[in-house]
């Protein structure tokens, strides 16, 4: 699968789009280039949260590795979007070009660093990576496919997932999170939430055994992408995910005017619920400047 970024980031194709490598290079060959922004942090999460599950073509059992190509710094928190993949066991691949951070590269990379981090002058001297890129990404597959899954049985998704996500009690702030227990417990959950539109995505770890959340100290009237991953020993369950808004915060109300003479009035109003300070503004109409 492919995906491109810069503030806003784009899936090009789903791992499940094409079957052949004829039909991969094509699309590569038609790939019209992003330009833009380097939001690396806000790239990772739309990796995680659409392209690394079951409807994009993702399968439970296969190793889940990212390959992310930058020619710049963040302009976002890379580390913590890819600490949270590398926590699920997706292996990170970082590879730099031009004017790329080498020390955001290693941060942002999975272990071990000699085989995961790349870096070169200009992007014609990439064709130079291809070779042993490909032996070591290929041989990072079979290493993990033989020492983690040689006991996992194949078709275990729902066992292995949660269901029936529920939102409830959104208020400006906060929101609550209800669940359905997979039928084999998870050792632990990871919940990962951020603004769609946008921003450093947040995460809550609970116990296997606790199947509710509430989340508090959200920016009021933004669209949330929540997702809920229940993690065990050797394998991640698919994750259950969910978008809600927050209310906006209340209004003052009812604005009265009285007790006017030549230079003073007196204004009242309804009380917004939860404001602790009122900011007041007054223009001399119709081109006065605000005070």
């Amino acid at each position: 699968g492919l995906s491109q970024y810069s503030s806003d980031p784009r899936t090009e194709w789903d791992l499940s789009a094409y079957s052949t490598r004829d039909q991969v290079l094509e699309a590569m060959r038609n790939l019209r280039y992003k330009g833009g922004n380097t939001f690396t942090g806000l790239a990772l999460t739309h990796v995680l949260q659409q392209n690394l599950k079951p409807e994009a073509g993702a399968r439970l059992e296969a190793e889940k590795l990212v390959i992310l190509l930058t020619d710049g710094k963040s302009q976002d928190d890379a580390n913590l979007a890819a600490q949270t993949l590398k926590n699920l066991g997706i292996e990170i691949f970082a590879i730099g070009v031009k004017n790329a951070d080498e020390a955001e590269l290693k941060q942002v990379a999975s272990e071990p660093l000699e085989l995961t981090v790349y870096n070169v002058l200009d992007f014609p001297l990439l064709s130079s990576l291809v070779g042993r890129l490909t032996r070591v990404l290929c041989t990072r597959i079979k290493e993990k496919s033989n020492k983690e899954n040689a006991d996992i049985p194949v078709n275990m998704g729902p066992q292995l997932s949660p269901t029936d996500l529920k939102i409830s009690a959104v208020t400006s702030k906060s929101m609550h999170l209800t669940w359905s227990p997979p039928l084999r417990p998870p050792k632990k959950y990871r919940i990962v939430y951020y603004p769609s539109k946008g921003g450093i995505p947040k995460e809550v770890v609970l116990d296997g055994a606790v199947s509710s959340l509430r989340l508090s100290n959200l920016t009021s009237h933004t669209e949330y992408l929540v997702s809920v991953f229940p993690i065990y020993d050797t394998v991640v369950g698919d994750g259950l995910r969910g978008v809600t808004s927050t209310l906006p915060l209340s209004s003052p109300r009812s604005l009265r005017v009285s007790e006017l003479s030549h230079n003073s009035m007196r204004l009242s109003w309804k009380a917004a619920q939860g404001a602790t300070q009122y900011l007041v503004l007054c223009s001399a109409a119709p081109d006065g400047a605000e005070d």
